[in-house]
């Protein structure tokens, strides 16, 4: 089943994918398509997700929030209970830092954020999806409201689950965790033209070292890191999904040398630019 959602004023877009064979919407991040931020529930046996070509494994009963510079692929998507939307439709409901598009989900950590989800927690996730079903079917003037506070709650959960999991032991301090935030928003804005820390941590009003401490209190990936992840996602992206030329991905993404961008994404891949092409 998948079932779309559109805002009658705005033409935002929420859409609802629950054990679907062939999802219309899944693996549809290339340069054209609808940028959807996604929340994706694995069902009970592990399978593996292809994200920005790497390969990892995805247990079962557990949740993987995805960007949209991401790229992806499942090996059981019917197996996927996936909620897509662009930032339009929910951005406009809350500003709380925690739960916004620009939340502690999508732009609080890096890498590849699996989310394990305990019994009790599978059941509200259960019910939450019976929800969804119900109020897709009801279509009327406030159905729009209705989505969104579902989302919310969907969220909420979501963001729950990760700050139980990637913060348990950690002394919390909502200032600093938000420093972190604001951090991976500008990266995700200016990477193209900024790839050094000393940039963005002026853009903070901090030291690189300041930063740098900040970061790794939470066990955080360095800026400098976060920084080449951004490129190396983006180069794979403009990659797979274009014809253009090392040379000219090169200056798209901020390198006036194409052998230093090259130098660059091997570093970080282990593989030339012209091999992971030949791979896609």
């Amino acid at each position: 089943m998948q079932l779309i959602h559109h805002c009658p004023k705005t033409k935002a877009k929420l859409i609802f994918t629950h054990q679907e064979s062939t999802p219309s919407y899944f693996n549809k991040n290339g340069l054209n398509e609808d940028l959807l931020l996604t929340i994706a529930l694995n069902g009970e046996q592990s399978q593996q997700i292809v994200i920005n070509g790497e390969l990892h494994e995805f247990p079962p009963y557990s949740i993987i929030p995805l960007v949209s510079a991401q790229d992806y692929s499942f090996e059981k998507p019917e197996q996927i209970t996936a909620w897509q939307y662009s930032r339009d439709f929910y951005c406009n409901v809350d500003s709380n830092f925690e739960i916004s598009c620009f939340g502690v989900l999508f732009f609080g950590f890096r890498g590849s954020q699996f989310l394990n989800m305990k019994e009790e927690c599978r059941e509200k996730f259960n019910i939450l999806k019976q929800l969804f079903i119900e109020e897709f079917e009801t279509i009327d003037t406030i159905q729009t409201d209705m989505l969104q506070m579902l989302l919310k709650r969907l969220i909420i959960l979501t963001t729950r689950l990760a700050k139980e999991q990637y913060l348990a032991g950690k002394f919390y301090e909502e200032e600093k965790f938000d420093l972190i935030r604001q951090f991976n928003i500008l990266v995700d804005k200016d990477f193209k033209n900024q790839h050094q820390v000393s940039y963005y941590a002026g853009q903070l009003y901090k030291t690189p070292k300041t930063l740098t401490r900040i970061f790794n209190g939470f066990n955080y990936s360095s800026p400098s890191v976060i920084i080449q992840d951004r490129i190396i996602m983006e180069a794979k992206r403009l990659f797979t999904y274009t014809t253009l030329s090392i040379k000219e991905i090169a200056y798209e993404l901020g390198f006036r040398d194409a052998g230093h961008f090259s130098r660059f994404f091997k570093n970080a891949t282990n593989l030339k630019p012209s091999d992971f092409r030949k791979q896609q």
